[in-house]
Protein backbone atom coordinates (compact mmCIF):
# COMPACT_ATOMS: atom_id res chain seq x y z
CA UNK A 1 0.00 0.00 0.00
CA UNK A 2 1.17 3.55 -0.46
CA UNK A 3 2.25 5.00 2.92
CA UNK A 4 5.00 7.20 4.27
CA UNK A 5 8.95 6.80 3.40
CA UNK A 6 10.98 5.00 6.01
CA UNK A 7 13.53 6.76 8.15
CA UNK A 8 16.14 6.19 11.05
CA UNK A 9 15.14 7.15 14.45
CA UNK A 10 17.49 10.20 13.82
CA UNK A 11 15.99 11.23 11.16
CA UNK A 12 12.38 11.00 11.80
CA UNK A 13 13.03 13.52 15.16
CA UNK A 14 14.49 16.07 12.79
CA UNK A 15 11.77 15.83 10.93
CA UNK A 16 9.00 16.00 13.89
CA UNK A 17 10.85 18.67 15.74
CA UNK A 18 10.71 20.32 13.03
CA UNK A 19 6.20 19.96 12.42
CA UNK A 20 6.82 20.99 16.16
CA UNK A 21 7.65 24.21 15.97
CA UNK A 22 4.78 24.83 13.61
CA UNK A 23 2.46 22.87 15.41
CA UNK A 24 2.78 25.58 18.55
CA UNK A 25 2.86 28.51 16.16
CA UNK A 26 -0.92 27.36 15.46
CA UNK A 27 -1.94 26.26 19.22
CA UNK A 28 -0.81 30.02 20.03
CA UNK A 29 -2.46 30.99 17.55
CA UNK A 30 -5.84 29.09 18.42
CA UNK A 31 -4.89 30.83 21.75
CA UNK A 32 -5.22 34.45 20.43
CA UNK A 33 -8.63 33.42 18.87
CA UNK A 34 -9.74 32.00 22.19
CA UNK A 35 -8.97 35.21 22.99
CA UNK A 36 -10.65 37.37 20.69
CA UNK A 37 -13.66 34.90 20.53
CA UNK A 38 -13.93 36.02 24.48
CA UNK A 39 -14.34 39.55 23.59
CA UNK A 40 -16.91 39.44 20.96
CA UNK A 41 -20.30 41.23 21.39
CA UNK A 42 -23.60 39.65 22.15
CA UNK A 43 -27.06 39.47 20.85
CA UNK A 44 -29.89 40.01 23.62
CA UNK A 45 -32.49 37.04 23.40
CA UNK A 46 -36.56 37.26 23.54
CA UNK A 47 -37.29 35.35 26.99
CA UNK A 48 -40.29 34.14 25.74
CA UNK A 49 -38.95 31.26 23.74
CA UNK A 50 -40.77 28.51 24.51
CA UNK A 51 -39.16 24.95 24.38
CA UNK A 52 -40.21 21.19 24.96
CA UNK A 53 -37.95 19.39 27.08
CA UNK A 54 -36.72 15.71 27.39
CA UNK A 55 -39.20 14.56 29.52
CA UNK A 56 -42.05 16.27 27.65
CA UNK A 57 -42.53 19.61 29.82
CA UNK A 58 -42.92 22.96 28.14
CA UNK A 59 -39.81 25.02 29.17
CA UNK A 60 -37.75 28.50 28.64
CA UNK A 61 -34.65 29.48 27.72
CA UNK A 62 -34.11 29.13 32.02
CA UNK A 63 -34.86 25.34 31.58
CA UNK A 64 -32.13 24.68 29.03
CA UNK A 65 -29.61 26.73 31.14
CA UNK A 66 -30.77 24.49 33.95
CA UNK A 67 -29.25 26.60 36.12
CA UNK A 68 -25.69 27.19 34.32
CA UNK A 69 -24.61 30.54 33.48
CA UNK A 70 -23.19 29.41 29.80
CA UNK A 71 -25.03 27.07 27.43
CA UNK A 72 -23.64 25.52 24.50
CA UNK A 73 -26.57 24.39 21.82
CA UNK A 74 -25.67 22.04 19.08
CA UNK A 75 -28.25 22.51 16.06
CA UNK A 76 -29.48 18.85 15.55
CA UNK A 77 -30.90 18.11 11.93
CA UNK A 78 -34.17 16.33 12.64
CA UNK A 79 -37.03 17.97 11.24
CA UNK A 80 -40.36 17.35 11.92
CA UNK A 81 -41.68 14.51 9.81
CA UNK A 82 -39.29 13.30 8.52
CA UNK A 83 -37.51 10.07 9.90
CA UNK A 84 -33.61 11.16 7.93
CA UNK A 85 -31.09 11.25 10.95
CA UNK A 86 -28.25 13.27 9.78
CA UNK A 87 -25.19 10.81 9.84
CA UNK A 88 -22.75 13.93 10.50
CA UNK A 89 -25.04 15.17 13.49
CA UNK A 90 -25.39 11.27 14.76
CA UNK A 91 -21.63 11.45 14.69
CA UNK A 92 -21.32 14.18 16.65
CA UNK A 93 -23.57 13.37 18.82
CA UNK A 94 -21.59 10.04 19.61
CA UNK A 95 -18.65 12.12 20.04
CA UNK A 96 -19.71 14.11 22.97
CA UNK A 97 -18.85 13.19 26.67
CA UNK A 98 -19.91 13.20 30.13
CA UNK A 99 -20.25 16.93 31.43
CA UNK A 100 -19.57 16.22 34.59
CA UNK A 101 -16.15 18.90 34.40
CA UNK A 102 -18.01 21.14 31.79
CA UNK A 103 -20.30 21.54 34.43
CA UNK A 104 -17.71 22.19 36.88
CA UNK A 105 -17.43 25.50 34.79
CA UNK A 106 -20.93 26.48 34.72
CA UNK A 107 -21.75 25.28 31.67
CA UNK A 108 -24.17 23.08 30.17
CA UNK A 109 -24.43 21.35 26.51
CA UNK A 110 -27.61 20.61 24.81
CA UNK A 111 -29.21 19.15 21.49
CA UNK A 112 -31.88 21.43 20.45
CA UNK A 113 -33.87 20.41 16.94
CA UNK A 114 -37.13 21.25 14.74
CA UNK A 115 -38.73 17.88 15.79
CA UNK A 116 -41.14 17.50 18.48
CA UNK A 117 -40.38 15.09 21.48
CA UNK A 118 -42.19 12.26 20.10
CA UNK A 119 -39.38 12.22 16.79
CA UNK A 120 -36.95 13.05 19.11
CA UNK A 121 -36.99 10.10 21.19
CA UNK A 122 -37.01 6.98 19.02
CA UNK A 123 -33.95 8.15 17.90
CA UNK A 124 -32.69 8.90 21.25
CA UNK A 125 -33.54 5.42 22.12
CA UNK A 126 -31.65 3.76 19.17
CA UNK A 127 -28.61 5.63 19.66
CA UNK A 128 -28.53 5.53 23.25
CA UNK A 129 -27.69 8.99 24.21
CA UNK A 130 -28.01 10.62 27.54
CA UNK A 131 -27.35 14.15 26.46
CA UNK A 132 -30.16 16.39 27.38
CA UNK A 133 -32.03 16.90 23.57
CA UNK A 134 -34.82 19.75 23.47
CA UNK A 135 -37.63 20.52 20.97
CA UNK A 136 -37.58 24.21 19.56
CA UNK A 137 -40.97 22.67 17.42
CA UNK A 138 -43.50 25.33 17.26
CA UNK A 139 -40.83 28.11 18.19
CA UNK A 140 -39.35 30.47 15.64
CA UNK A 141 -35.96 30.19 18.02
CA UNK A 142 -33.65 28.42 15.44
CA UNK A 143 -34.71 30.64 12.57
CA UNK A 144 -34.46 34.01 14.41
CA UNK A 145 -30.44 32.66 15.37
CA UNK A 146 -30.23 32.28 11.38
CA UNK A 147 -29.42 28.17 11.66
CA UNK A 148 -31.60 27.94 8.34
CA UNK A 149 -32.46 24.16 8.91
CA UNK A 150 -28.78 23.48 8.54
CA UNK A 151 -26.46 22.26 11.59
CA UNK A 152 -24.48 24.75 14.18
CA UNK A 153 -23.34 24.91 17.44
CA UNK A 154 -24.57 27.96 19.20
CA UNK A 155 -23.29 29.63 22.89
CA UNK A 156 -25.57 31.57 24.94
CA UNK A 157 -24.50 33.18 28.64
CA UNK A 158 -27.28 33.87 31.24
CA UNK A 159 -27.06 37.00 33.39
CA UNK A 160 -30.13 36.72 36.20
CA UNK A 161 -33.23 36.62 34.13
CA UNK A 162 -31.43 38.00 30.88
CA UNK A 163 -30.54 36.35 27.53
CA UNK A 164 -27.94 35.97 25.62
CA UNK A 165 -26.27 34.71 21.83
CA UNK A 166 -22.65 35.24 22.12
CA UNK A 167 -21.08 32.83 19.38
CA UNK A 168 -21.78 31.00 16.33
CA UNK A 169 -20.33 28.32 14.07
CA UNK A 170 -21.35 25.84 11.61
CA UNK A 171 -19.45 23.51 9.04
CA UNK A 172 -15.48 23.11 9.69
CA UNK A 173 -16.02 25.36 12.87
CA UNK A 174 -18.20 22.00 14.61
CA UNK A 175 -15.64 20.07 12.91
CA UNK A 176 -12.82 20.68 15.19
CA UNK A 177 -14.75 20.08 18.24
CA UNK A 178 -14.89 16.22 17.51
CA UNK A 179 -12.90 13.97 18.65
CA UNK A 180 -12.45 11.53 15.86
CA UNK A 181 -12.18 13.64 13.21
CA UNK A 182 -8.57 15.21 15.50
CA UNK A 183 -7.73 11.81 16.53
CA UNK A 184 -7.84 11.06 12.14
CA UNK A 185 -5.81 14.35 11.82
CA UNK A 186 -2.96 12.79 13.68
CA UNK A 187 -2.29 9.61 11.37
CA UNK A 188 -1.08 9.19 8.24
CA UNK A 189 -3.91 8.60 6.50
CA UNK A 190 -6.23 11.38 8.01
CA UNK A 191 -9.62 11.45 7.15
CA UNK A 192 -9.16 9.91 3.89
CA UNK A 193 -11.25 12.65 2.00
CA UNK A 194 -10.35 13.87 -1.37
CA UNK A 195 -10.44 17.47 0.17
CA UNK A 196 -7.08 16.96 2.05
CA UNK A 197 -4.07 17.45 0.57
CA UNK A 198 -2.08 14.36 0.93
CA UNK A 199 0.04 12.48 -1.03
CA UNK A 200 -0.52 10.48 -4.59
CA UNK A 201 -2.05 7.30 -3.62
CA UNK A 202 -3.35 7.99 -0.42
CA UNK A 203 -6.82 6.60 0.20
CA UNK A 204 -9.58 9.04 -0.47
CA UNK A 205 -13.40 9.36 -0.50
CA UNK A 206 -15.70 12.27 -1.15
CA UNK A 207 -16.08 14.16 2.19
CA UNK A 208 -18.35 12.83 4.65
CA UNK A 209 -19.51 10.15 1.93
CA UNK A 210 -17.86 6.94 4.76
CA UNK A 211 -19.97 8.07 8.22
CA UNK A 212 -22.84 6.32 9.03
CA UNK A 213 -24.80 5.67 11.73
CA UNK A 214 -22.94 3.29 14.12
CA UNK A 215 -25.29 0.70 13.89
CA UNK A 216 -25.12 0.84 10.32
CA UNK A 217 -21.24 0.28 9.44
Amino acid sequence: MNRPPVVTPEEWQVARDALLVKEKAHTHALDALAAERRRLPMVRLDPGYRFTAPDGTDTGLAGLFDGKRQLVVYHFMLHPGSDHVCSGCASFTDNLADQTHLNARDTRLILLCRAPQAEIEPVRRRMGWTVPWYSSHGSTFEDDLGVDGGFGLSVLLRDGDEYFRTYFTRGRGVDRLRLDFNLLDLTPYGRQETWEDSPAGWPQDQAMAWLRLRDEY
